[in-house]
């Protein structure tokens, strides 16, 4: 399960929210069919498009 919260910069987390960071952070990335693990030929094609866009954010 994914849970998504959206702070401002001057935000504080909660206690509760702190702990559930923690707790998530136990478990690690889970990769499953729907979100295999990237080969590094895909992390490749996946570095050239982010800096491909980002040059194109710039003009």
């Amino acid at each position: 399960m994914m849970k998504v919260s959206y702070l401002q910069e001057n935000d504080k987390l909660s206690e509760e929210q702190k702990a559930e960071v923690r707790e998530a952070a136990r478990y690690g990335v889970q990769f499953d069919e729907d979100s295999p693990e990237m080969t590094p030929e895909m992390e490749k094609a996946f570095e050239v498009a982010v800096k491909s866009r980002n040059r194109l954010k710039a003009i």
